[in-house]
């Protein structure tokens, strides 16, 4: 599956997609999964040169590790919703939106790690501990989102799946509140130096056996309107295969 989304220069997408073999390795602590070259125009806490999913029992490791030190860098505060940023570590999948709880076919499945400092979208959870859900936004948390291509966010470009008013589409029990197709488990992510992994459990592991993946760094944009579209990808860092097909395997 590939999405002609994001506006690299066949050059630099070329040159990642080679590199991207799995004969490109970097040492054993990074064996497996998707393999790229450092870009050096990209921030060193985006540059993903590794992106890796394992299963542990019923439980599935997202890894992501980046050039620099992962997580190191935040979108500034900008005081109002509209027009804000989001940054995030992202693993596109090729598996069913229904495995986490969204309806079949909604879209492109895809496991997040985000800060955005301007709002707050993990009401059930106080990741800062002060005793106070609602504004903790900027710390490290996790997400399932439900992507599909929009031109309204730039021509090719993917949004989260927004919930148009009245429709009622089947939710994940964590669902967040807001009308987007985004779900906020909890799912602590652990940041190590370069690497940044998540331990997530699966109702059914057995679903990922034969998932596809990726891993993406990128900047989102709530809507400067704060509607549809609400929250848009409006630059992405970096592509894991540089060609966002998605080639890794579970496990391998």
């Amino acid at each position: 599956m590939k999405l002609h989304s994001f506006c690299f220069s066949s050059a630099v997408a070329i040159t990642l997609a080679v590199f991207a073999a799995p004969g490109f390795a970097h040492g054993d602590a990074h064996k497996g999964g998707i393999h790229s070259p450092p870009v050096k125009a990209v921030t060193a806490a985006f540059d993903v040169f590794h992106t890796k999913i394992s299963i542990e029992g019923n439980t599935a490791v997202f890894h992501i590790a980046v050039s620099g030190k992962a997580g190191a860098s935040k979108p500034a505060r900008t005081g109002k919703l509209a027009g804000s940023k989001v940054f995030s570590y992202v693993w596109p999948t090729t598996l069913d939106p229904a495995v986490v709880g969204f309806d079949a076919k909604s879209g492109i499945l895809a496991f997040a790690v985000t800060s955005h400092p301007d709002f707050d979208d993990t009401p059930l959870f106080d990741e800062n501990g002060d005793g106070n859900t609602k504004n903790d936004g900027n710390v490290w948390h996790s997400h399932w989102v439900v992507l599909q291509p929009d031109d309204a966010c730039g021509k090719g470009a993917l949004k989260v799946v927004d919930i148009p008013e009245g429709s009622k589409p089947r939710l994940p029990k964590t669902w967040p509140g807001l009308p987007l197709l985004i779900d906020s488990p909890g799912w602590s992510p652990i940041f190590k130096g370069q690497t940044l992994e998540v331990r997530v459990p699966f109702d059914d592991i057995g679903a990922l056996n034969t998932a596809g993946f990726d891993g993406v760094t990128a900047a989102l944009r709530v809507n400067a309107s704060v509607h549809n579209p609400l929250l848009c990808v409006a630059n992405v860092f970096k592509v894991g295969s540089g060609n966002l097909s998605l080639p890794g395997k579970v496990n391998q």
